[in-house]
């Protein structure tokens, strides 16, 4: 039975990796900051489990510290790095964000070759993609984000940097990459601890803002997300290619009028904001700021590549949404149950 080790276990993305890749019959060791976390990790994804699952253990390894990187990596063939910080709000200083992604990378992929694993999954993102200079065209795995523009987040600048520096350790340690570049992760969580793409939709159901921005952008289900880190390690094949995960793209307005429709007595905001609005309040809110680049424009990103090579099926992106807001309001998320 080969052994992935499957680095941020506690992560929204990683537990849905892990169900699949032990269901596959996988054993998987994941990596935690804080082995205090690991029965929150294990509880999260037991119930889900068939009766040919794979072992699940973990082991202590942070991004920012070479301790017990050598020891994570023993007896495994390979690496699913999904680990990387992920901003609740733009930070003042974008290194804050930028150092330890990159250098966390680093760190990981250089630990692995060390030790002789060669197959790397790297969990990447589709703002590593998306060049902002042409947001009206359909972009796809030969674009990258531009992170010279004045215009890019600090999120956008982590993630582009860090698949760029895999891609150096990939040549120059005759790594195997392939990396999984994700647009906006909905679908069902696993436990509580969802991070922001689902906190985005649990705001919207509790009806925090009166209008929302002329912006939209590629969604993707995080079951399908998961099926491609899989199907990847699976096939060797797939070694030095990127692959876009996304259903299609949707804008902010129609999020709120599909998750209306669903919840018509809930206040959800169904209008969308004027730009001059819009930049106004940019003038006090760092994370407002962040969209004015993309505002007007729905990003659109192909995933051909993950159709054709992986085979993949899509949940559309509508779907991938209801069903998020599902379990946020099954589990008393959103609003409290009567």
């Amino acid at each position: 039975m080969e052994l992935v080790l499957l680095t941020g276990a506690s992560g929204f993305i990683a537990k849905h990796v892990a169900l699949k890749l032990l269901n596959a019959g996988y054993s998987v060791r994941g990596t935690l900051r804080r082995l205090d976390r690991a029965e929150e990790v294990r509880a999260a994804i037991a119930p889900h489990l068939n009766q040919s699952a794979g072992q699940l253990s973990f082991v202590q390894a942070d991004l920012e510290s070479d301790a017990g990187w050598a020891e994570a990596f023993e007896g495994v063939s390979a690496l699913v790095h999904t680990a990387s910080p992920f901003p609740i709000s733009q930070p003042k200083d974008p290194a804050v964000l930028i150092r330890p992604a990159v250098e966390g990378t680093e760190r990981v992929l250089k630990a692995a070759a060390a030790a002789g694993v060669e197959r790397v999954i790297l969990t990447s993102s589709v703002v590593a993609v998306i060049n902002e200079s042409k947001l009206d065209t359909l972009q796809d795995e030969a674009d990258w984000c531009d992170v010279h523009l004045p215009t890019t987040s600090a999120y956008g600048k982590s993630k582009t940097l860090a698949e760029r520096t895999a891609w150096e350790l990939a040549k120059t340690r005759h790594l195997k990459l392939t990396t999984i570049n994700p647009g906006f992760v909905l679908g069902p969580p696993l436990d509580g601890q969802y991070g922001s793409s689902i906190g985005f939709v649990e705001r919207l159901l509790k009806g925090r803002d009166p209008m929302l921005p002329q912006y939209g952008l590629p969604v993707v289900d995080v079951r399908d997300v998961a099926e491609m880190h899989l199907r990847a390690l699976m096939r060797p094949e797939t070694a030095g290619r990127r692959f876009i995960a996304s259903a299609g793209s949707m804008a902010m307005v129609d999020m709120g009028r599909t998750l209306k429709a669903a919840y018509p007595t809930r206040r959800i905001p169904t209008r969308e904001a004027p730009q001059f609005l819009v930049r106004v309040l940019s003038l006090f809110d760092r994370d407002i700021r962040a969209i004015l680049p993309r505002l007007g424009h729905l990003e659109r990103v192909s995933n051909a590549r993950a159709v054709k090579e992986l085979g993949m099926e899509f949940t559309a992106p509508k779907t991938a949404l209801l069903v998020a807001a599902d379990w946020l309001v099954k589990h008393g998320k959103a609003w409290k149950q009567a």
